[in-house]
């Protein structure tokens, strides 16, 4: 193991700890000022000017292998391997530089065979520690395939020597297994990178990645939830009276589903014990990870203050949280749910959908970006994100698409699309769904409430709406019911359809997605 990090070129003459425990590692940080320890024991970290991920600096070097497989469209910048070749010098100079360094090594993807290994080097020991959290302990020895990510959040770099628009890189070489972070001090941005990864390697093995949580209920069926960040994923799938298999990454196989990830990373803002306890729990204990959450001066937290950032975050091990499974897998999904947050207020709370309309939505990615999750968000912006997860998937919809539609035929899954954003009203004049009401939704379809519950189809959207949900008022199942201005809410609803109908064109969505989803978008 040594051999490898000689001959990256790391100077091992100096302090390096590899591997190191979560006391070491909190304790390194509050001794170098990275972080301070909150009354409940969390170590509290402030990430500077990023507090979300840098979505426009993301690179991937440029190659045979590359240029026909990634979707370059999808706001990838393309770097000559001379650049890369540069920046990793680069990279691996300022590391050398450090009075210390912290090395994590893990692997990712709780699957015998579709793991794959990832080294973080980083100056930053609540870095190395949040790898421990959201990767995983090594499944085998690291071999040719895997992946090192060099963690340089603090190295200044010209743009012009690079090539690149922004101090801010995060690159990645799949000739080299190689993923360069420069620039930012946001932790999502060492998850993030190795989600891009197993979402470009694994279609080629069958296997479809998925930026989703997922839970299992007492019986084994195992739910899916996909979705963009707030959106709901970790709260709905960390449910009370379910088993946590994760809350953010996944991939599907014909053996079933299993977790990339050994943690959470959940946003905190508004965070409360009511709502969301599990989540509370992990937050406010000693090993916790929070990122821009406001402290006072007695370390005392307030989750409701955004004074940082709308998107604070908390990660935390697994094990932190009561009812997980142990194994991270599960059975083929029995449901699949798809959240989007309608920032205009005119979608149900919940539609059944058909194999053709799940591929549709699938492709389209409907939802809100919500503040603080990207740099330069501060209120909800309309956005499709293909897949429900266009920002890390580098791949063409069509290669996602056709897979889900694959595993949707063959073990007869039954998709949904949750609307947890408003109702009564757009952004602004409408609320959100209250959590419970969702979770009350989606625990009825786990307990195959809504099996022979019969639908209405809606006349704009013609989405399955149920007739009726056991302690759901009936007047909440249909958007239109809840606005006092229905010509409003007529227009809003036709405004959003078109604009999925444009949507799909734009972005020649149609045509990747097949003859199913080409019928849908002519309706």
């Amino acid at each position: 193991m040594e051999d490898f990090y000689k001959n990256l070129g790391l100077d091992l003459d100096k302090k390096v700890s590899v591997n190191a425990g979560p006391d070491f590692l909190i304790n390194k940080a509050v001794a170098l000022g990275h972080g301070t320890l909150a009354k409940n024991g969390s170590l509290v970290v402030k990430t500077g000017a990023h507090t979300g991920r840098a979505a426009k600096d993301k690179y991937v070097v440029y190659s045979d292998s590359t240029k026909d497989s990634i979707w370059w469209d999808n706001n990838l910048n393309k770097m000559t391997a001379e650049n890369f070749a540069k920046l990793k010098n680069k990279a691996i100079e300022y590391l050398n530089e450090q009075d210390e360094l912290f090395i994590s090594e893990n692997s990712v993807g709780a699957h015998h065979i579709h793991n794959v290994g990832v080294r973080v080097i980083t100056p930053r020991p609540s870095a190395a520690l949040f790898a421990n959290y959201l990767f995983r302990k090594m499944e085998r020895e690291f071999g040719a395939n895997d992946f090192t990510i060099l963690h340089v959040p603090q190295l200044k770099i010209d743009p012009a020597s690079f090539d690149v628009k922004n101090e801010t890189v995060i690159a990645t070489c799949f000739t080299t297994k190689t993923t360069i972070v420069a620039g930012s001090l946001y932790n999502g941005e060492i998850k993030k990178s190795m989600f891009c990864v197993l979402n470009y390697i694994l279609p080629d093995k069958g296997v479809l990645p998925m930026h989703a949580g997922a839970n299992e209920m007492g019986n084994g069926d195992v739910s899916v939830f996909f979705g963009l960040s707030g959106t709901g994923k970790t709260t709905l799938s960390t449910d009370e009276g379910t088993l946590l298999i994760g809350d953010d990454e996944h991939g599907l196989s014909d053996e079933g589903v299993f977790n990339f990830e050994g943690g959470c990373y959940a946003k905190t803002f508004e965070l409360s014990q009511e709502a969301e306890p599990g989540i509370w729990d992990a937050s406010n204990k000693f090993g916790a990870i929070l990122e821009n959450v406001v402290m006072d001066n007695e370390g005392v937290l307030d989750f409701d203050d955004k004074s940082l950032s709308e998107n604070g975050r908390s990660s935390y091990p697994l094990d932190f949280i009561d009812g997980i499974k142990e194994s991270s897998t599960g059975k083929v999904p029995k449901n699949i749910f798809f959240l989007t947050a309608d920032a205009f207020g005119v979608l149900p709370p919940v539609s059944k959908l058909s194999k053709e309309q799940a591929m549709y939505y699938f492709v389209l990615g409907y939802t809100a970006k919500l503040a603080g999750t990207e740099i330069g968000v501060v209120e909800p912006q309309m956005t499709f994100s293909p897949c429900f997860g266009a920002p890390f998937m580098l791949r063409a919809p069509k290669v996602y698409a056709d897979l889900l539609g694959n595993y949707i035929e063959k073990y007869d899954i039954q998709v949904w699309l949750i609307n947890t954003g408003w109702t009564g009203g757009a952004y602004g004049v409408g609320h959100r769904f209250p959590i419970k009401v969702t979770r009350q939704i989606i625990r009825a379809i786990q307990k195959d409430g809504l099996i022979d519950v019969p639908t209405s189809t809606d006349p704009i959207f013609g989405l399955e709406i149920p007739q009726a949900i056991e302690g759901i008022e009936q007047k909440i199942l249909w958007p239109r019911e809840c606005w006092n201005e229905k010509d409003e809410y007529d227009e809003k609803a036709k405004n959003l359809a078109n604009s999925f109908s444009e949507t799909m064109i734009k972005y020649n969505l149609k045509t990747q997605s097949g003859a199913a989803v080409e019928t849908l978008a002519r309706i």
